[in-house]
This record gives structure tokens, sequence and C-alpha cells, in this order.
């Protein structure tokens, strides 16, 4: 009898220990934006979309202690009591934590914008270190990849500071400085000189704790092969948004990943030369690409057969589309600036006067759609992620949400585009263990959502409460407190 009350004694004091090391002690700061915290939370009578690509489950309760998933059962009234918070939550859906993984911590500025598109050098990228991550975790992102950081050690910093429960945020992979060539659009961008400066500069960031790297336009061959090598040996991944390097050159090289779909693949651009972006930066490609093609399927071959993951990030090319897309949304509209609402409508309207672009957006906008469905297809582990700020008409967490839906206009069913904007992303990051998923044993890192997703995928957007480690936070509240400063800080 003494043994089992030691051993009960010790397992308490390891669940304290485990509870304490998931979640430290809250700020004053981010306890305003916490709705749910208790030593033990039931969510009640909920629909459960688990993430993995299986069918909703009706009617189940979710238990959660100590920042875990500790029990999936079915639905059933619970008695509320000292220790245990009970949430009544019939007509809503939990699913997994969005993990975003083209995500950015900064706003992509163009001085003197115009209503003909006109704007005056440098563009400019600054940092939305308050902004950001509060729209992202009122959206529904639990853990997000910076995909290219500009101020890095900001980023690392405030990675630090919303894991030790300072700031509200999501979890954070910090992505390395961008690993650009010798000219850039971005006039913060650094600069490679070479091979070896590429692999000193991963060896580097990774030294001060960056978890990722990013390849951009104008890399060339040999100083991204560099990168690969240096990030590899400790054990990092390397994605790129890519130009002067073609898909199937990045994947012999050994890249992990390649952002924006198949939209930036120029292998088929006439004008192509090693290690030179071409005019068109891919567009020539993407419409010579006949996604039913010969090419297209030696690509998708030569992509899985290498293990490289495509991020699909169809919100930064929607407005490309016209028709009044992307529809808009006030509650997006209010958290901006006036000044970034008024560039928001500018780069929305196409001018007058402007010629017409020289390949048809729509084919453009068609042909990868296809693409992705086909790399799915044949086995490749397709991402999410919105570029937030790309175009400048993407916003944090509301973008993630839209890529969601635009993933179902794709062709995918809305619990395949939920599982690629959950678990895919959990997978590549080699985190499916602990987030992703609805499952018992895993961390709480849940979104509850008014309505039906799995039916009517725009639901996505009616995020409530978000758990992440177990704590609940409010979305509402969290939309409050950035509204109208989203471009200013």
């Amino acid at each position: 009898m003494a043994s089992r009350i030691l051993l009960r004694l010790v397992l308490l004091l390891l669940l304290s220990l485990t509870t304490s090391a998931q979640n430290p002690e809250l700020s004053k700061t981010v306890k305003e934006f916490v709705r749910v915290e208790a030593p033990k939370v039931v969510l009640t009578h909920v629909r459960i979309i688990d993430g993995t690509g299986a069918a909703a489950v009706e009617d189940q309760n979710v238990v959660i202690e100590g920042g875990k998933i500790t029990a999936i059962q079915q639905g059933a009234e619970v008695a509320a009591s000292e220790g245990t918070t009970v949430l009544a939550l019939r007509g809503y859906t939990v699913m997994p934590g969005i993990v975003g993984m083209h995500n950015h911590l900064f706003y992509v500025a163009r001085p003197n914008l115009n209503s003909r598109r006109h704007f005056e050098p440098p563009v400019l990228v600054p940092q939305m270190t308050f902004s950001a991550p509060r729209l992202y975790l009122a959206g529904g992102v639990t853990t997000m990849r910076t995909t290219g950081s500009v101020e890095t050690y900001a980023d690392l910093n405030l990675k630090h500071d919303i894991d030790a429960g300072k700031l509200p945020g999501p979890h954070i992979d910090v992505t390395g400085p961008y690993l650009e060539g010798s000219t850039s659009y971005f006039v913060q961008m650094p600069h490679l000189t070479s091979a070896d400066d590429a692999r000193e500069t991963v060896e580097y960031w990774a030294g001060q704790g960056v978890t990722s790297f990013k390849a951009y336009m104008n890399i060339t061959r040999a100083e991204l092969k560099a990168a690969i090598d240096a990030a590899h040996k400790r054990g990092l991944k390397v994605t790129g948004h890519l130009c002067s390097v073609t898909y199937k050159e990045a994947a012999e090289l050994g890249i992990d990943d390649l952002e924006h779909g198949f939209f930036v693949n120029t292998q088929l651009d006439p004008d192509k030369k090693p290690d030179v972006c071409s005019e068109s930066a891919g567009e020539e490609t993407m419409a010579r690409m006949d996604p039913s093609g010969p090419e297209a399927k030696d690509l998708i071959q030569t992509l899985v057969s290498h293990h490289v993951a495509i991020t699909s990030t169809l919100p930064v090319f929607e407005g490309d589309v016209g028709g009044g897309r992307p529809p808009l949304r006030q509650q997006m509209l209010d958290a901006m600036t006036p000044q970034a609402r008024e560039d928001f409508f500018l780069v929305r309207q196409r001018p007058a006067s402007a010629p017409p672009p020289k390949i048809d957006p729509t084919l453009l906008w068609k042909h990868d759609l296809a693409l992705e469905r086909a790399f799915v297809a044949a086995g490749g582990l397709l991402l999410s992620g919105p570029d937030p700020t790309g175009r400048g008409d993407v916003l944090p967490g509301f973008g993630d949400q839209r890529g969601i839906e635009l993933l179902v206009e794709a062709g995918f069913s809305p619990v395949e585009a939920i599982r690629i904007a959950t678990l895919n992303g959990a997978i590549y990051m080699g985190k499916d263990k602990q987030i992703g998923s609805v499952s018992a044993g895993k961390n709480a890192d849940l979104v509850v959502i008014k309505g039906d997703p799995s039916k009517q995928i725009s639901d996505v957007e009616n995020v409530e409460i978000i758990f992440k480690d177990g704590i609940g936070y409010d979305s509402q509240k969290l939309l409050d407190s950035v509204q109208g400063k989203y471009g200013l800080y």
C-alpha cells in the first residue's frame, strides 16, 4: 500500500513538472487574452476534425490536462468541479491548430504607392513583431515557420518571450536570414558572395538558434548546395523561393522544400540561363507546363523521389486572378492601419491604363491548382502557408484560413485541406508525435470553431477559442488588441 502511495506521488510530481515546463507562468499581458485555464478542461459534445484527413466525428468529448489531450470520448454531460472547467460546445468543431509553413513577421511597404501602382524605391519590410503574432494566434495558428527572416534577432527573441509566457503568439520555427545571391528586390536582404559564405552564414545562424533556412531568388547552385549541406549536418532543413535555380536542380541538390506551389519554377522559361533568374520568374514555365503532360510528370516524380515537400501559398496569388478576389473581410480591414488599408485597395485594383498581362493569370492559377493535386496524388507532401504581405494583400491568420479554403477550390476535400494545413506541416517539421492532429497524448493545440468546416469550409473563419498547450485564448480579444495596428508595428 505504501509503495502504491509513493508511486502515485512520484507520478503526480512528474505531471506537475511536465505541466510547468509545458506552460510557464503567464505574464499579465498574456493573461488578458486567456479565456480558459484550468488543471482539467473538458470540451463536450464537439465535432472533431482530427487532421488526418478522416471524416469528421460527431458528438465527442475532448479532455485536456497538463497541456495534453488525455482522452477523446463519446459525447456526454460532465459536471464541473473544483479544478475542472467544462465547456458545452454543441454545434462547434474542434480541429488541430494550424501549422503555418510560409508565414512572416514583417509587412511589405511600398513608399508613395499610388493608384497607378507606382511607388518609389526602396521596397521596405518593416517588422510586425507586435501585431503579427497576435493575428496568427487569433486565426488558429498555433505553430508557424517564419520562412525567411529580416530581423532575425528580433524573431529569435520573440520566440523566446512567447515560449516563456511573456508575450502572446504561436510556437515559432525561426528561419534564418534569407540566403540571397548578389542582387535582390528587397534592400534589407543580405547578399551571399560565395559557396563558403553560404556555408558560414548557415553555421553562424544555426549557432544562434534558428531552426531552418530559406534560399531566395538569386542564389547560385553552388551557394545553395553549400547551404543545404551545412544545414543538413546540423539536422536542419532548407526551403526555397527560387528562380535562378530550377525545381529539378534544387531537388537534385538536396533541398527539403520549395515555396509557392509550382508558380516559381523556371525550368521551361525560354530565357533561362544557369544561376540567373529569368525575366518572367517562372510564369512562362507555368504556362507551358501541362499538368498532365510528360514534363509535369517527370518533375513531380523527381520531387517525390527526392522527398521534396511543396508549400502551397495560394492566397498570395489569388489577387492576380481578379474578379473581386480575395473576398473582403471586415475584421481583416479593421486590423490594418489607415495607410495599410489604403495600400491594400491600391494593390487590389488594376489601373485602367495598365497593359494586359503577357500571360493570362487564370491559366497560371488553373495550372498550379492541377499541379498541386497531381503532386499529392503522386505521394508528395503538400504544406500550406499564406505568405502574408508578399503582395501586401494577405494578412497573418486571415491568410492561413484563406489558404485552407483555396485548397478546397483546388479540388481537395475540406478534411484533406485541413490535413495539409495541420498534420502535413507537423510531419515536415518532425513534430507529428506532438502536434498536427487531435489525438490522445498529443499537445492540446486545438482550434474551437463555430460551425462545420467539413461541410462548409468557410466556417474555418469562425474561430472562437485557440488552445495552445492546453490554455484557451480568446480570438476576438486578440483581434481587438491589434485593431488599426497592422502595418505600423
